[in-house]
């Protein structure tokens, strides 16, 4: 089979990211021809993709979509493909893979009336009508039943278009129990006590992750506790607002900021709680490679994983709508409970289920299925 897979910016240390190339690789081992559309790659390319840097114009950020779009549609007119799977909304798609959270939904929720007047609004609601509305006939394959309200929400009409996946955790991630030997010698390399509280984020774009939340939550930890806590947090964005608001709270000695790496899973054998809370996530993969390594996660009910964390009592989750002061007093019990406390064992139990790993198998599965069905109707895009 020949597929296209459409995705704006690729990154090694991205959720969205990291979740195609495990889908393109996956296809690549099946023996279809691969083609892939960006505008910006950083990153190995895989043997046996054939990568199209798509070359855009455009001062602003929704022209330069605009024409990657237009650009993307012509070259996929000349070739003939089977399928067009994309990782953005954007019309031309076959199938969505629904890495982001309904546009429509946190326009309603997080922004002002006067947002929908906006050249920004015009444009996502646009595009994401093509994938989701309803004369579209894209099938949108989704993360979490929270992303499956909001799409049903807002675009009653595709429910039959909409399929649910299971978590798509990397194989790597998954350990038997918790290295005490990896967690020394990372501690050792960031100069990190033995008797310190290592509070860990990881993800890329701190706003959206809640680094502002996570700041605030350690600097209002009791004297005694805060000056044991070590924050640190890993990812891709600039850090130069959260260490300047890590001053002003008085904490700045206690906070380290590292770029995206690859080597998380020492980093979570080393911590002793992952804080991870987020504006909006429409999965949080992060919640569960930590969880499944032994580490007790608190997070935010925005997160789609977050139910996974509740249900299988894995940490703490805070209700919507969010409140800092519940934030603050979870992080503090979280702490002082964390010797007792079942989190990290139920989390190692959790990862031994072996459906989280198999969502690239699965998505797989899905094209062929979607390009066999449409075959018999001619070129399906």
């Amino acid at each position: 089979m020949k597929l296209a897979f459409l995705i704006y910016s690729y990154f090694p240390y991205g959720g969205q990211q990291r979740d195609f190339m495990r889908i393109v690789r996956e296809c690549l081992q099946r023996g279809h021809e691969i083609h892939v559309f960006a505008f910006r790659w950083e990153g190995e390319i895989p043997t046996g993709v054939n990568l199209h840097i798509v070359p855009i114009k455009g001062w602003s950020r929704l022209a330069r979509y605009r024409n990657y779009t237009d650009v993307v549609g012509r070259q996929l007119a000349d070739m003939g493909v089977d399928c067009v799977i994309g990782f953005n909304k954007m019309p031309h798609l076959d199938i969505y893979f629904a890495a982001d959270s309904c546009f429509l939904e946190k326009a309603e929720t997080q922004r002002g009336a006067y947002y929908r007047f906006t050249p920004r609004f015009r444009h996502f609601s646009r595009y994401e009508e093509a994938v989701f509305g309803e004369r579209s006939q894209s099938l949108s394959l989704l993360l979490s039943e929270l992303q499956q309200q909001a799409y049903l929400k807002h675009y009653p009409h595709c429910a039959e278009r909409l399929e649910l996946l299971p978590p798509g955790i990397s194989a790597d991630r998954r350990v038997e129990c918790r290295d005490p030997e990896i967690r020394s010698e990372l501690r050792r390399e960031l100069s990190i006590g033995e008797e310190e509280l290592l509070v860990l984020q990881v993800g890329s774009g701190f706003r959206i992750k809640g680094v502002d939340r996570s700041l605030r939550a350690v600097a209002a930890l009791p004297g005694k506790l805060r000056r044991r806590v070590r924050y640190v947090l890993v990812g891709q964005d600039r850090a130069r607002r959260f260490l300047w608001q890590a001053k002003g709270l008085g904490i700045n000695e206690q906070v380290m900021i590292l770029p995206g790496r690859d080597d998380i899973t020492r980093f979570f054998a080393a911590a002793d709680i992952l804080l991870h809370p987020a504006y909006q996530e429409s999965a949080g993969y992060v919640l569960l490679e930590a969880a499944i390594a032994g580490l007790p996660v608190l997070t935010t009910a925005s997160c789609g994983y977050a139910s996974y964390i509740e249900q299988e009592t894995l940490g703490h989750v805070c209700p919507e709508p969010f409140r800092q002061s519940e934030l603050d007093t979870a992080l503090e019990d979280m702490l002082q409970q964390l010797p007792q406390a079942p989190w990290s064992a139920n989390g190692l139990a959790f990862g031994k289920q072996d459906r989280l790993y198999r969502m690239p198998q699965q998505v797989a599965d899905i094209i062929e299925g979607w390009v066999v069905q449409h075959s018999a109707g001619g070129s399906p895009s």
